[in-house]
């Protein structure tokens, strides 16, 4: 989770907070009426975010590569097309 450093307080955000706040600093910047020093931090933070909200749907995707077996063994998922198109 993104975690930002303010003091003793912690902001902890899940993905979809993450990606709101993103759209939110995506919006601001392409107003073009944020003074350049808040620019280059929303910037920042947007990275920031974006990094976050990849690294977690690459996990999910790590996650939903795999299923388990009636045994509990972890296999690999696959779609098998069907052969009769």
């Amino acid at each position: 989770m993104v975690e930002k450093n303010e003091g003793a307080s912690k902001e902890i955000l899940t993905f979809e907070d993450a990606m709101a706040k993103l759209e939110l600093i995506v919006k601001q910047l392409e107003e073009n009426n944020v003074p350049l020093e808040k620019a280059i931090d929303l910037f920042q933070e947007g990275m920031d975010l974006s990094k976050y909200c990849h690294d977690k749907l690459q996990k999910v995707e790590e996650k939903m590569d795999r299923l388990i077996d009636k045994e509990g063994h972890n296999r690999p998922f696959s779609i098998q097309e069907d052969e009769t198109e």
